[in-house]
């Protein structure tokens, strides 16, 4: 067993090392093939987190598990492009992005293996999960509004953005064999709110960063609350604690991010 698990963490290192090469090379592309060596690595990120998990994968982690290292990566990728031409921050950048995939392929492995177990490690998984969901939906948000599309594309984007990304946190609370109608209902319900809110916050003129940071916050509360509720656990003052969370977003965010 010992051995097993140490090629198994063997090649979580070689996935995340490849991927953070993959991350180099698309930085060599020409500017205007850019955005599809993006993409390429995504398709990348899918088939080698495929290969570094696949003892354990069940078929229909395929659309649960395995998509979340694709989109971490895709997120990274729009973002260090984005990055000035300065060797020393995209270094860093390299190293966190290897580091947060490594942390990934953990993380994935264990919501892989702990169905219908009881494990230790699962609530570590999932705080790990959930920064990553929020890490994920700030870089990529950041990359739609730094686009300067129209406000309809900019809700479709975001929608498309974070439709698989609450679905899979959702489902990682209960950990279920399969995506269940109401894991999809209240996906797309949280995705209608960012997107509405997303379609409202382009009419104002706010910086980039704020507008993600905002859209991060509301996708926070909304998981909180959602995930609460599969729990069984969503009492009155874990609403109240919400709400206040939220009146505290809404006030800060008036008072740090005002309008130019």
């Amino acid at each position: 067993m010992g051995g097993t698990r140490v090629r198994r963490r063997e090649r979580f290192v070689v996935a995340s090392i490849l991927l953070s090469l993959g991350l180099f090379v698309v930085q060599l592309v020409n500017l205007d093939y850019r955005v599809w060596a993006v993409v390429g690595l995504g398709f990348a990120s899918y088939f080698l987190s495929a290969w570094a998990l696949l003892e354990d994968l069940q078929p229909f982690e395929w659309f649960t598990v395995l998509p979340f290292p694709v989109m971490y990566a895709i997120s990274v990728g729009f973002f260090y492009f984005l990055l000035p031409t300065n060797i020393v921050s995209r270094i860093l950048v390299l190293t966190i992005f290897g580091v947060g995939m490594y942390a990934l392929f953990l993380t994935s492995n264990i919501f892989s293996v702990a169905k219908g177990k009881a494990i230790q490690l699962i609530h570590a998984a999932h705080a790990i999960g959930l920064l990553f969901t929020l890490f994920t939906s700030l870089l990529l948000t950041n990359t739609v509004f730094s686009f300067r599309m129209p406000f309809y594309m900019n809700g479709l984007m975001v929608a498309a953005i974070h439709f698989p990304l609450i679905m899979m946190s959702l489902w990682s609370v209960n950990l279920e064999q399969k995506i269940t109608k109401q894991i999809v209902g209240f996906s797309a319900l949280l995705t209608l709110v960012l997107a509405e809110l997303t379609i409202g916050l382009s009419f104002l003129p706010i910086s980039v960063w704020n507008l993600a940071l905002l859209t991060m916050a509301v996708l926070y509360i909304g998981l909180g609350i959602l995930q609460n509720y599969l729990r069984g656990i969503l009492f009155s003052n874990a609403i109240r604690e919400y709400s206040l969370v939220a009146g505290l977003v809404g006030a800060i965010f008036l008072m740090l991010f005002p309008l130019k």
